[in-house]
């Protein structure tokens, strides 16, 4: 039986490593090992980047509610728990959209607001 030898699929998966590395630093784009390293490295921040950001955005959208309230003289935790005591389930990007896009609207949310964190809340048991 003949012997197989592994030099194309090596060469292949090297090249798809350092056509990964590129633009990399130093021997980080020249070096298959470092450049290997570097590769996983990278792969890791994406991968744990891509979940950060959904919290970046919740707060952006929290900053900017914030911001909107603050207009209309009142705090946002005041606000948040008016709106739930009232029932309005509205989530926090579409609050900020609102905030932002029509103010007249969002007014209109923190008058509701502020009435409903008047009343005392029932007391379930």
């Amino acid at each position: 039986m003949a012997r197989v030898k592994g030099s194309v699929a090596t060469r292949a998966s090297r090249k798809k490593i350092l056509n990964r590395a590129e633009g990399y630093f130093g021997s980080k784009h020249l070096l298959f090992k470092t450049a290997k390293e570097q590769v996983l490295h990278s792969l890791r921040y994406a991968y744990v980047s891509r979940r950060e950001i959904k919290g970046d955005f919740r707060k952006l959208w929290i900053k900017r509610i914030n911001a909107a309230c603050h207009e209309n003289g009142i705090s946002y935790s005041k606000f948040m728990d008016g709106l739930r005591k009232s029932g309005i389930a509205i989530n926090r990007k579409m609050l900020s959209e609102m905030a932002i896009a029509d103010p007249k609207a969002f007014k209109g949310l923190v008058e509701t607001a502020r009435k409903a964190s008047k009343k005392p809340e029932p007391k379930v048991k």
